[in-house]
């Protein structure tokens, strides 16, 4: 099968697919195919016994063809023996698509799924757009398992997803079109015609919106965020207005792999299955990638704030800190706390890695929609603080936030 059939995160084996082409215009020369090996390597060497089970490594594994079998066979295992009760709706989500995608039998996760989506509503009538997210990851399995008795958790979705006013998130709106498409190929026959075209409305408002977050450069919404939205635009039967110049997209990508960028397993997992073809088994990269180039200290100026009201210990406090050349963001935070007490903090471990969730004892708060945001300058980092590599004088700030 070629890499145009595949559809991160999702397997969409009954949509439809891409035209030859667009196959043929984001092909991955064989020239750069080794870079492509080297972050499949270099994600699949990721999963360890004490690791957190990622079902989108597992499910890129598949979809890519996997190089570390032991690798793919712990993970597996790992994500059969995960307790539901500790799983949201999205990991639960993922994790029936990993399964399925090894050939397993994800068990009674399907049922708990299809009963926690009945009961399923926004916080609000206008909630942030990440809170469909989640929701989109559910609806993608349950397609999948059983698309008819999804069909009214379907609709409800829809209708609530276009009468959001919120902010566009190119993340989210990618996984809705996939979750979506999914169940717009999937009516069943003699159903009402309204189904096909509740969905077709949505999807065309969705894949507009994407559309328009291309960058001149080929990249969509931000680097991290084109793996999705190059699958979502692949798949829709809604295409856009807008042209969409794919291989410029797959150039513009190469480009950032070169230069290091995907290093984080879980983008590598969103990127992977638009550039691999899966029959094509993975080979051990020639050359090992980009390292620090200095060994020499930089300074970098990171602050503390908290300004948030009903929030006790307000604090703006910062601090310059000296580390060598090359370290990621989570090696300044670890010198601010030694050299003061009061930049204490805590992290808890995601599938996108390390995410700092409480500095000076202010957690945050899921039901007070808190979270600590951190910034260069005024422009949020699209890293984590185990990924993200400050530059000379580069000004951190960790600003407690609401959403």
């Amino acid at each position: 099968m070629a890499w145009f059939a595949l559809y991160l995160l999702s397997l969409l084996w009954a949509t439809a697919g891409t035209s030859t082409q667009t196959q043929s215009s984001c092909s991955v020369p064989s020239a750069q195919e080794p870079l492509v090996n080297g972050i499949q390597v270099l994600m699949e060497n990721s999963v360890t016994s004490s690791a957190y089970p990622n079902p989108s490594i597992l499910i890129a594994m598949n979809l890519a063809g996997a190089y570390n079998l032991k690798a793919q066979k712990l993970l597996t295992y790992q994500l059969m023996s995960s307790d539901n009760n500790d799983l949201t709706i999205g990991q639960l989500g993922l994790t029936i698509m990993a399964l399925t995608s090894s050939c397993r039998d994800p068990g009674d996760k399907v049922s708990i799924l299809q009963r926690q989506m009945e009961n399923w509503a926004p916080s609000s009538p206008n909630a942030e757009a990440s809170a469909f997210y989640g929701p989109s990851l559910a609806i993608l399995a349950l397609c999948q398992k059983n698309s008819e008795a999804t069909l009214p958790i379907a609709v409800r979705f829809a209708k609530t997803l276009l009468a959001n006013s919120s902010p566009f998130n190119v993340d989210t709106g990618a996984m809705a079109t996939l979750a979506l498409t999914c169940m717009y190929n999937k009516i069943p026959v003699g159903s009402e015609e309204g189904y096909r075209s509740l969905f077709g409305q949505v999807l065309k408002d969705i894949v507009e919106k994407i559309s328009m977050k291309i960058k001149d450069n080929g990249i969509i919404g931000d680097i991290y965020s084109t793996g999705l939205a190059m699958q979502a635009l692949s798949v829709t039967p809604e295409p856009s207005k807008k042209e969409w110049n794919c291989k410029k997209t797959t150039d513009m990508i190469l480009n950032e792999i070169k230069q290091g960028k995907f290093h984080n397993p879980m983008s590598i997992a969103q990127i992977l299955p638009s550039l691999k073809d899966h029959e094509v088994q993975p080979t051990l990269p020639s050359n090992p990638g980009p390292g620090p180039t200095s060994a020499s200290n930089i300074t970098v100026i990171y602050t503390i704030n908290n300004q948030l009201r009903g929030v006790e210990l307000l604090f703006n406090e910062t601090i310059n800190v000296s580390v060598k050349s090359g370290s990621v963001l989570l090696v300044v935070l670890e010198e601010a706390q030694r050299k003061n007490p009061m930049f204490k903090f805590e992290t808890t471990m995601t599938s996108w890695g390390l995410v700092v969730s409480s500095i000076n004892n202010i957690a945050e708060n899921v039901n007070h929609k808190t979270y600590w945001q951190f910034l260069s300058g005024v422009t949020p980092l699209n890293e984590g603080v185990a990924d993200y590599i400050p530059f000379n004088h580069e000004h951190i700030t960790a600003n407690f936030t609401q959403y």
